[in-house]
């Protein structure tokens, strides 16, 4: 590749590196500091799956490999795939455990399916 080439895409590839770092750093924060489960929550997915989508769009352009770049793709499918069935399927079990905070709740459109505290398999 050509240098002048090379050098903008490491360029822009650090750039990208330190957005998605920011914004990882963000949903850690968010994890600490929210009061409940259900942010917390939000935090810990929304934030954190577009900063390692971030990250790995900055190392493909880093590396510019394509063995690497096809591990890249395959780490974000997998993290794109669990993370919101995980956060989910554990707000589902917590709501269902009653550990919800139903004062922060604009809405609740899962009170008519499930009611709270009715299933002993949610969260301890």
């Amino acid at each position: 590749m050509n240098g002048s080439w090379g050098t903008a895409l490491d360029l822009v590839g650090a750039v990208l590196i330190l957005c998605g770092a920011l914004l990882s750093l963000v949903a850690a924060i968010g994890v600490l500091r929210f009061p409940d489960l259900l942010t917390r929550m939000h935090a810990a997915t929304k934030p954190q799956v577009l900063g390692l989508m971030l990250l790995c769009l900055g190392l493909g352009l880093t590396l510019r490999n394509a063995r690497s770049v096809a591990i890249l793709v395959l780490v974000l499918l997998a993290q794109m795939l669990t993370a919101p069935v995980a956060g989910h399927m554990v707000g589902r079990a917590s709501y269902r455990a009653g550990q919800v905070r139903e004062d922060l709740l604009l809405r609740d459109e899962l009170s008519s399916d499930v009611g709270p505290g009715d299933d002993d398999r949610g969260a301890p």
